[in-house]
């Protein structure tokens, strides 16, 4: 062969490294399926919350500044009973039952927030307590001062107290439920000779809210009993003379109690009924 015609020689180098990886495609993936999780497991834990809480949760994103208002001032969301057996049994309500609740829960949220808001009634937060409980919506008006509801040792209501009891039957009259007054006193006997005591001052303040709701437009036929209890249902049964032992509760009923009491406390010794 020629010098023309000698063969090429050709030097191939290859590059050692790693294998190409597969993109982060997988990554997306991961971290979709992570939030899908974490969402699941929210829903749950909502689900498994009282009747009470999912209100107070709802009341806070309703009304932020009014909500953190009341937490400062002392007036819990909600309580550690309601949170344990009470919401328990709340949550297994079914048909009837759990819409009964649901819009007594609606109106408890509506009756905080205006008594909250209200100027009129500043000197009244501390001492209305609005409750879900097994029997049904309680509102307690506790005489925490001396002639904050009604006057000393009379049933004549006081002018804030009047207009508490007619923004309550607003609101409570939007509920076709059954509707139950409860009067209570301290253990202090009243001095008076003509014997008029504890059992005739409870009946009688609890009968003058009656009076106040369906003056206001309240269905009296929606009203299912008036009940004057004495002494015998103490609010601090260790300081049977205390103020806060006075007091007249509005119970609105459910349509069929889980149990066969109207009342959350024991039955008393007598009842009045008027």
């Amino acid at each position: 062969m020629s010098d023309k015609q000698a063969p090429e020689i050709r030097v191939i180098k290859r590059k050692k490294g790693h294998a190409p990886h597969h993109g982060g495609a997988w990554k997306v993936a991961y971290a979709d399926f992570v939030t899908a999780m974490m969402a699941f497991f929210l829903v749950m834990w909502i689900i498994g919350l009282s009747n009470e809480v999912k209100q107070s949760i709802a009341g806070y994103f309703d009304d932020p500044i009014g909500f953190m208002k009341a937490v400062r001032a002392g007036n819990s969301p909600f309580s550690v009973s309601e949170l344990g057996a009470r919401g328990s049994s709340e949550d297994k309500g079914i048909g009837k039952d759990s819409k009964e609740r649901k819009k007594m829960a609606h109106a408890k949220q509506i009756i905080e927030k205006v008594i909250l808001k209200a100027p009129t009634f500043r000197n009244m937060k501390q001492s209305v307590t609005v409750k879900l409980t097994d029997s049904g919506l309680r509102i307690d008006l506790v005489e925490s001062r001396q002639s904050l509801f009604f006057d000393s040792g009379s049933a004549h209501i006081t002018p804030e107290s009047g207009k508490l009891l007619r923004l309550l039957a607003a609101e409570l009259k939007k509920l076709p439920n059954p509707i139950m007054f409860e009067g209570h006193t301290d253990s202090r006997r009243l001095a008076r000779s003509d014997g008029y005591s504890n059992w005739e001052l409870s009946s009688d303040r609890a009968n003058a809210a009656r009076k106040m709701l369906v003056s206001a437009g309240y269905p009296e036929e929606q009203v299912s009993e008036v009940r004057g209890f004495a002494d015998n249902r103490l609010r601090d049964p260790d300081n049977p003379d205390s103020m806060v032992n006075r007091r007249v509760s509005i119970v609105v009923l459910l349509s069929q109690p889980k149990d066969n009491s109207q009342t959350d406390l024991k039955p008393p010794v007598s009842v009045k009924k008027i």
